[in-house]
């Protein structure tokens, strides 16, 4: 049987808190949230591992200490408005719910927005929905964000996302590089501009519907 608690108390002391971490409210989340909730029972048992985590369909969940330093990163307010994409089972999701207003969790997977649902109302969050769509598109009927939080690597963030944020908005994600490892990159929307910085290199699984479209040479 696991311990839940103590797993969830190792993966903050010794993942989280040596890596950088320092946002008291997201450590705190972090400490509290059962990550075990949101993932298959299959994959309970190793909720806490330090790396992506497979949960079924060739889809993962951020290494812990990767999606802490991320969310650091956009430095969420309790009055943002959060664009959660590739939200999965809802874990981050949930994390990001106890953190902004409201959160939309995002996914192209009808069966886990429905599990990220359940899971949702099982930890009693109110303020954060799951729901269907293709993720490179986002969720545009409920723009502008405050934050957009990309849960996984992509080739490149789309001009549909960028545009989905707020004046002063923080998109993160993890952008392919040139070689086998990807660059987490910050994105801000500032006087209308939107530019980004490299933070630190990272190397989660891809995201689904990112891939980019095959050029055609004459």
């Amino acid at each position: 049987m696991t311990d839940f608690a103590a797993a969830r108390y190792f993966m903050v002391e010794g993942q989280i808190r040596p890596n950088k971490v320092t946002d008291h409210r997201l450590v705190d989340v972090l400490s509290e949230l059962p990550r075990e909730a949101f993932v298959p029972e299959s994959a309970r048992g190793v909720a806490y591992v330090d790396d992506d985590l497979p949960i079924g369909k060739g889809r993962f969940l951020l290494e812990p200490m990767v999606f802490a330093r991320m969310l650091q990163a956009v430095a969420v307010q309790e009055t943002d408005r959060v664009l959660d994409v590739g939200a999965a089972g809802g874990y981050s999701t949930a994390v990001l719910g106890r953190l902004a207003a409201s959160v939309i969790g995002l996914d192209c997977d009808e069966g886990l927005t429905a599990a990220a649902t359940a899971a949702l109302a099982g930890q009693g969050i109110t303020n954060a929905k799951a729901v269907t769509g293709p993720l490179a598109e986002g969720y545009a009927q409920n723009a502008p964000y405050d934050v957009i939080v990309i849960e996984g690597t992509v080739p490149e963030v789309p001009a549909a996302l960028t545009e989905q944020l707020a004046e002063g908005g923080r998109l993160v994600a993890v952008v392919q590089g040139s070689g086998s490892v990807g660059e987490v990159r910050l994105f801000q929307r500032t006087a209308g501009i939107v530019s980004s910085r490299i933070l630190f290199e990272a190397k989660p699984h891809a995201l689904p519907g990112f891939e980019k479209k095959a050029s055609f040479v004459f």
